[in-house]
């Protein structure tokens, strides 16, 4: 006989917690990607999403949680992308890489990819001691390491390369600021945009 545990439902408050966390990161998520995270304000996210500035200080203490929220959620979004990659078991390598850099740019010109500066010691010292996010970012350099060493294997990359320079390179296209140039510009559609700054990248990349 087998016995199987059920799961416990969530009370009506917890519910509603949830979706009002749900709704603050969906909020600063979006003023992110927009104004970036030192012209976001506290008061912006609040009044976004409906509720008192103190109201949001009971879910996240600090604008820097809240951006570290917004990172976890993208790292949630980053991981369950690498496991539909994944599953392509004929993908080469660099084919994979490719995908992932496409992904990130994506998101990015549908305005979804937070912007945060490279520099600023609060908010790394909350990134850092964010176990959720710091457990995302591990996982998915860690996949996207392997695919590196085995597309530098190959040949497709340069082996020449650090595997970290590499996967920094890869990072960078999330927040790569020609997308925004070349969209602005409207001189290319979305998907002409795209495969350009995909080739600068990984051309350069390219073995010799």
């Amino acid at each position: 006989m087998s016995t199987t545990t059920a799961t416990p439902k969530r009370s009506f408050r917890e519910r509603m917690h949830l979706a009002r966390e749900d709704a603050i990161i969906s909020a600063v998520n979006r003023l992110l990607a927009e104004k970036g995270f030192e012209a976001m304000t506290v008061d912006e996210v609040a009044a976004e999403v409906g509720i008192a500035k103190a109201s949001l200080y009971k879910h996240f203490p600090s604008k820097e949680d809240l951006a570290a929220a917004a990172m976890v959620r993208v790292m949630e979004r980053a991981r369950a992308f690498l496991d539909t990659r994944e599953a392509d078991t004929a993908a080469r390598p660099i084919e994979q890489l490719r995908a992932v850099a496409r992904w990130t740019m994506e998101v990015q010109l549908d305005g979804e990819m937070p912007s945060l500066p490279s520099e600023n010691s609060s908010l790394r010292a909350t990134l850092i001691n964010n176990k959720a996010y710091m457990d995302g970012l591990m996982d998915v350099s860690e996949r996207l390491g392997a695919w590196i060493t085995a597309a530098q294997a190959d040949g497709s990359l340069n082996p020449a390369l650090p595997p970290i320079a590499v996967l920094y390179t890869l990072y960078a296209r999330a927040c790569d600021p020609v997308l925004g140039f070349l969209s602005g510009a409207e001189l290319f559609n979305r998907e002409q945009i795209v495969d350009m700054v995909l080739a600068t990248c990984f051309e350069g990349l390219r073995a010799r």
